[in-house]
């Protein structure tokens, strides 16, 4: 269980790819202007609590169901593949309820922006490929870009202009593609062999 440089890359891209919050940008910017200065600690504070939580609690909840992590991580696949193609072919195969006032910082922000079926999902799919100190690791490094994000979204959007978040959101969707592709390729066998 140690420290191992390659997992936490590893597990960072695919959170940092699931989380998008790069991807997010707009949403995140008109949200801002709809209700005012969104607080980037908190909201990452929360999200970090959850995704954590859900790390840790996620194979108790499976087991209750009778789940094993192989085969959640099979499924996980399928969910990634399906966000992969979302943000390739601009298509929309999950539909996000319209929040109530006054919960933007809850919701949709935390969640499903950021905190979301995704990236649940993700989590314990990674629990079958790495360590989960090079898991905690990656989660941490990803909920501090995400609070720089949030901290400097103005800025932000200024430097890569609409074209610069588009270029990126493709480029991560091919990733996700990817690795939904390893993930279902390396557990598949176990569940059918």
């Amino acid at each position: 269980m140690a420290i191992n440089i390659k997992e936490i890359v590893g597990a960072f891209v695919v959170l940092f790819a699931i989380l998008d919050i790069i991807g997010s940008i707009p949403i995140i910017v008109d949200l801002q202007r709809r209700t005012g200065k969104i607080p980037a600690m908190k909201v990452t504070l929360i999200s970090l609590v959850l995704l954590a939580g859900f790390y840790f609690a996620g194979d108790g909840v499976l087991s209750l169901f009778g789940v094993n992590i192989q085969s959640f991580a099979v499924a996980g696949s399928i969910v990634i593949f399906a966000i992969g193609l979302e943000m390739i072919f601009e298509i929309h195969l999950f539909k996000y309820d319209d929040s109530p006032k006054g919960m933007s910082t809850i919701v949709p922000l935390v969640f499903p922006l950021i905190v979301g079926a995704g990236s649940f999902t993700t989590l314990l799919a990674l629990k079958a490929e790495y360590h989960t100190v090079n898991i905690m690791i990656a989660l941490v490094l990803n909920m501090v870009f995400i609070f720089a994000v949030l901290k400097s979204i103005g800025f932000i959007e200024k430097i890569l202009g609409s074209g610069g978040i588009y270029i990126i959101r493709k480029f991560f969707g091919i990733i996700l593609l990817a690795i939904a592709v390893k993930l279902f390729a390396t557990n598949i066998g176990s569940l059918v062999g």
